[in-house]
């Protein structure tokens, strides 16, 4: 029969392949119990959208086979790790990470990527909401297919819902969809403090926020007024682009604010009779950045007719056609974002743990 030292001794030589640290001294390990031969614990995940959570259970199974247990009652859960430093007055107290998706330029398709990540994300089981910054043209609603005005309850208003994601967008509060939105910065950054404080978020581990191109008023406000967990970097591979993403990722630098990676869209175009990869815009450009500041490459999206007339449709193509190529190049994407996520939260405890430590080591004998 084995013992609670034993299992646990056991567990502690599984080690998650991103945080480089063994699951017990992590914290995954909840609630074990040995009751005559019967070993029984839950396991928590960091994240649901990990891509190596299979691998995780699978070490753990092994190990207590290792040790001879053969009735194992293990359970599976998950619950993200906050990303960003929480203060007592912050404005969403309730929303553990926020990833501000940028690009340097338009026509990359940052909001087809945000759309799409945040719908992959919500399909792990994660809760997840999505903030269409871009006041002067917002498509996000087109792309959901959502057209009815959120409602406001005790001035809140209540974002609309979509297979699990909560939207806010000022498209939703244009009276025409051909209506310009003419507005000069001051007031821009007015309405996104606005969708920031002013909308009923609730509890979520996710909130993406689609930034507008380039660097201007939208970016600055939300990297200065709430603390975020990171950006996500959106190219594609032309130089063009690849040379106005870089001011982006300069912008965030200068403001402290992790980069969680770079994704290349459009990739390349998959040929449909012979599978080749055609790369029509260049090669590497995503890569490049990544090697040259030496932040995450995320993963590439190819170009596929598929992914735009999901968009056009309001049917994003992670839920329209969920097991095609370019539906899954969105899954895995997001599993690396989450598990990026995972990192930079294990780096932000491990930092807050120190400054307490070092803060009670100086603290003066009473």
């Amino acid at each position: 029969m084995v013992t609670v030292d034993q299992v646990i001794g056991s567990l502690k030589k599984v080690v998650d392949p991103e945080l480089h640290k063994d699951i017990v001294s992590m914290g995954m390990i909840k609630d074990l119990a040995i009751n005559e031969g019967k070993v029984a614990f839950t396991l928590e995940l960091t994240t649901p959208a990990c891509p190596f959570n299979s691998d995780i259970e699978r070490d753990v199974r092994n190990a207590m086979a290792g040790l001879g247990v053969k009735d194992l009652m293990l359970k599976v859960t998950a619950r993200v790790m906050e990303g960003r430093a929480l203060n007592l007055d912050e404005l969403l107290p309730g929303v553990k990470n926020i990833v501000a998706v940028a690009s340097g330029k338009g026509g990359v398709g940052k909001t087809t990527v945000s759309v799409n990540l945040a719908l992959a994300l919500a399909k792990t089981g994660a809760k997840v909401g999505l903030l269409d910054a871009d006041i002067y043209g917002p498509s996000v609603p087109l792309m959901l297919g959502l057209k009815a005005s959120p409602e406001v309850v005790n001035n809140k208003i209540q974002p609309p819902e979509v297979s699990g994601v909560k939207v806010i967008s000022m498209g939703f509060f244009y009276e025409q969809s051909q209506q310009a939105g003419i507005y000069r910065g001051p007031i821009v950054s007015g309405i996104v403090k606005q969708f920031l404080t002013d909308v009923n978020w609730g509890d979520l581990d996710y909130l993406i926020i689609d930034l507008p191109p380039g660097t201007g008023d939208a970016p600055l406000t939300i990297a200065q007024t709430i603390p975020i967990t990171g950006i996500l970097i959106v190219t594609t591979p032309q130089d063009v682009a690849m040379n106005v993403a870089v001011k982006a990722v300069g912008m965030f630098n200068k403001l402290n604010v992790p980069i969680i990676g770079v994704i290349e869209n459009m990739s390349y175009l998959a040929c449909p009779h012979c599978d080749e990869q055609i790369y029509l815009f260049g090669k590497g450009g995503g890569r490049k950045i990544s090697e040259d500041f030496k932040i995450p490459f995320i993963g590439e999206i190819p170009l596929h007719q598929g992914i735009s007339a999901g968009s056009d449709s309001g049917k994003p193509t992670v839920l329209s056609d969920p097991q095609s190529l370019h539906a899954i190049s969105f899954d895995k994407a997001a599993k690396t974002v989450a598990g990026r996520i995972s990192i930079i939260a294990a780096e932000l405890k491990a930092m807050e743990e120190a400054e307490k430590k070092q803060e009670q080591d100086t603290k003066p004998a009473a």
